[in-house]
């Protein structure tokens, strides 16, 4: 089986703080680091990792090559990553002592896919495989239009939150991953609490506290596994991967939910977000050490 991503591919520029700015004031950082990131390249890293074909629909510029090489050697399918005249996407991430983290996004190259080209990757797509998109790319409607065109499932992370465009496409998707406060936006959106939405699948993570599912398998918690945090950037991407991973492979939502959160815990207890995500094999010991 395969998942098809519409993703974003980012240069992530890091910079460790003591403390997160205040308006006009300037702070020296303790420590910085250039490296791939992106919620879509994030997640078909974690993909990949997690064991699943994964082909990266997108696009950067030209001048990046070593966006795409480390995507390659993450075990990403890059065939259908193309070159923009557009700046690739930069975000810019400032990580404090306790890990948490302040982002500013430029989406560049992200907005300038060719969805023609994007979705002729799918004449591949065979049944059982899925689809999966974030916010941070331009053609969410074509490429769901297509999607469903050649009976996918699509997985969707709806972030970073944008209430009209998550409405438009919530009655399309199969799986959605939402954090705590996405899902209190889409809450007031709709009117009612998401966990009411009648989703097929829906899960809420909510940080140091664990995640919830909501849908046809009924109702489902898992705590989060005690760590020792160090950067909490691409956490949620790591997780979804590893969901996303097992519910395509045909496991238990639970053991799916147990194996993200093992995911998400190995990863944060690393530095930065495409390369902390840990490996099959890391999140299957842990596990067996941890429960």
């Amino acid at each position: 089986m395969t998942v098809f991503n519409l993703g974003s591919i980012n240069i992530d520029l890091f910079y460790q703080v003591p403390h997160f700015p205040a308006a006009g004031e300037t702070l020296t950082t303790l420590g910085q680091a250039r490296m791939l990131g992106g919620k879509g390249a994030n997640q078909s890293i974690a993909l990949a990792r997690a064991g699943m074909d994964v082909l990266h629909l997108g696009a950067s510029s030209a001048e990046d090559r070593w966006l795409r090489k480390e995507l390659e050697e993450a075990g990403v399918n890059i065939a259908h990553i193309q070159d923009s005249d557009h700046a690739s996407g930069h975000a810019i991430v400032s990580v404090d002592l306790e890990g948490e983290n302040q982002i500013l996004l430029a989406p560049g190259a992200n907005r300038d896919i060719d969805m023609d080209k994007a979705c002729a990757a799918l004449d591949q797509a065979q049944d059982g495989d899925w689809a999966l998109l974030q916010n941070e790319t331009n053609g969410a409607d074509k490429f769901v239009a297509a999607t469903r065109a050649k009976g996918l499932k699509l997985a969707y992370s709806a972030a970073p939150f944008d209430a009209d465009v998550v409405l438009g496409l919530l009655p399309h998707t199969d799986l959605l991953v939402v954090n705590e406060g996405e899902a209190a936006a889409l809450g007031a959106a709709i009117g009612k609490p998401v966990e009411t939405a009648d989703l097929p699948h829906l899960v809420i993570t909510l940080g140091g506290a664990g995640a919830t599912y909501h849908g046809i398998d009924g109702d489902i918690n898992q705590p989060a596994f005690a760590v020792e945090v160090v950067d909490t950037t691409g956490a949620g991407d790591c997780y979804l991967g590893y969901l996303l991973a097992g519910m395509a492979a045909g496991r238990t939502t639970k053991r799916c939910m147990a194996e993200a959160a093992a995911a998400a815990a190995i990863h944060v207890t690393r530095p930065g977000s495409g390369g902390a995500i840990p490996t099959r094999a890391e999140v299957d010991a842990f596990l067996e050490k941890t429960c």
